[in-house]
């Protein structure tokens, strides 16, 4: 059991959040100064454990004190599990207006710079849009590598495509959808966040109708693009031709997140 002095140190930075199906378990804020087109930009960053299991749910938002529910977590392996986070940038609870951004794990694209994809570029964008904006959320949802396939059969779609199939052909061979992505829980993070409205940084109407169906006062998008690149040309189609993505605007190719 986890000491009570450092279970009262806690105290004011864990809570539970409930979801449409799910309760969510969210730590933060915690600053997080992000080096950002050479500057420093200080944001304020959660991250949630999702339980899914009913019994368990119950349990945590039943805790009475901090000390139990971080007693409670020891019973998760969460090394090896995933978890979500949300950057926040200003007053974005308050501010009339705030971006956010729901932006899917890409292995590749993110951590090793891959232009196979654009998610890199778009996740640096849209932190950039976000500050210039003055306030905002990005939303890093673990669980969605390869549009929720996992990072292992990702791997494997991107062979098949290197055989000359294209993205939503390789995941439906490989027995999955074309998309498996859920945002159930980014948005009852979102939500708990903000009440006023938002406007989503996207071109995917699959991302605005989740937001619009949960509820959230969405008032706008505004599209995302750039990194085109002879390796990624193909897929950014794609996306427009068989997945239903906005195309971005004109003499800009087919791309979205």
């Amino acid at each position: 059991m986890i000491a009570h002095d450092i279970a009262a140190m806690l105290d004011d930075s864990i809570q539970t959040v409930a979801g449409s199906n799910t309760t969510n378990i969210l730590v933060g804020p915690i600053r997080l100064p992000v080096e950002l087109d050479g500057e420093t930009v200080l944001f304020q960053w959660y991250c949630w454990l999702p339980v899914h299991d009913p019994a368990a749910a119950r349990i945590c938002r039943e805790q009475a004190d901090t000390e139990q529910l971080i007693g409670r977590l020891s019973s998760f392996n969460l090394a090896e599990k995933q978890q979500s986070s949300v950057l926040v940038y200003g007053d974005f609870a308050g501010a009339e207006r705030a971006l956010i951004r729901m932006h899917s794990i890409c292995h590749t694209g993110d951590i090793f710079g891959s232009k196979r994809c654009d998610c890199g570029f778009q996740l640096h964008e849209s932190m950039k849009m976000i500050v210039r904006h003055g306030t905002g959320a990005l939303c890093y949802l673990a669980n969605h590598e390869g549009r929720g396939i996992g990072l292992f059969s990702k791997a494997m779609a991107y062979i098949l495509q290197e055989k000359g199939l294209d993205t939503v052909e390789a995941n439906l061979e490989l027995g999955f959808k074309d998309d498996a992505r859920n945002y159930d829980d980014a948005i009852s993070i979102l939500r708990f966040l903000r009440q006023k409205p938002v406007t989503l940084i996207t071109n995917n109407p699959k991302k605005l109708e989740a937001l619009k169906a949960s509820g959230m006062n969405v008032e706008d998008r505004i599209p995302l693009w750039g990194d085109i690149s002879p390796y990624n040309e193909k897929y950014l189609q794609t996306k427009v031709a068989r997945s239903g993505h906005w195309r971005s605007g004109a003499g800009c190719p087919n791309e979205d997140d």
